[in-house]
Formats: structure tokens, C-alpha cells, sequence
């Protein structure tokens, strides 16, 4: 049974010091408008609650953040960040089946 969390919300200003301060980070960059990020919101969720243990989840909102949007090369959203020692790892573009997101995200526990 996996516990009850969320991702945190994250913004330009505390984007950089929360990469800093967390080993393993997971990214969701959406926005409000988006179909497809709405799509895997409850998959994300869900891998939140299953691996928040080993790895902080966040979401990102591309059109509030665009100074991190841009920094990342966001082009297409949902684009899910992986973020290790304040590297960025690996990354998964578009609405991806939970298996292929879990696959990615276990390379890096």
C-alpha cells in the first residue's frame, strides 16, 4: 500500500535551490491547458505515493515558469524531468504508458 503524497509545486525562484537540496528529483512540466498532462497527472501521483520515498516528485507549470521552461529546453509538454545531483539525467516526452515512466525512473533510484 503506498503511502499518500503529492508532487510539491515548484516555481522559477525555488526551482535551482530544490534541485540543489534533493538527490533525485522528478519533474512534471505541464500547464493548465494541456490534455495529455492531465492524462498522466493521476500517473504521477501514483508513482509519487509508490517511489516519494527515494526520489522528491514535482510538477512544474511551464507557462507560470518560463524562465525554468526555457533553461530545460521544454518544447512539448508533458515532459518529465529527471534530475540527479542537480543534473538532469534522462527525460520522458509526452503521455507515456505508467510502465515506460516507471521503467525510466527506476534506471535512476
Amino acid at each position: 500500500m503506498s503511502q499518500t503524497r503529492m508532487p510539491v509545486e515548484l516555481r522559477d525562484d525555488d526551482f535551482k535551490s530544490t534541485m540543489e537540496e534533493n538527490r533525485l528529483v522528478v519533474v512534471d512540466c505541464w500547464a493548465a491547458w494541456c490534455y495529455p498532462c492531465r492524462l498522466i497527472a493521476p500517473v504521477v501521483e501514483e508513482l509519487t505515493g509508490e517511489y516519494g520515498s527515494a526520489a522528491l516528485f514535482a510538477k512544474l507549470n511551464v507557462d507560470e515558469n518560463p524562465l525554468t521552461a526555457s533553461a530545460y529546453g521544454i518544447q512539448s509538454i508533458p515532459t518529465i524531468l529527471i534530475i540527479k545531483n542537480g543534473v538532469e539525467v534522462d527525460r520522458i516526452v509526452g503521455a507515456v504508458p505508467r510502465e515506460q515512466m516507471e521503467a525510466v525512473i527506476k534506471r535512476h533510484l
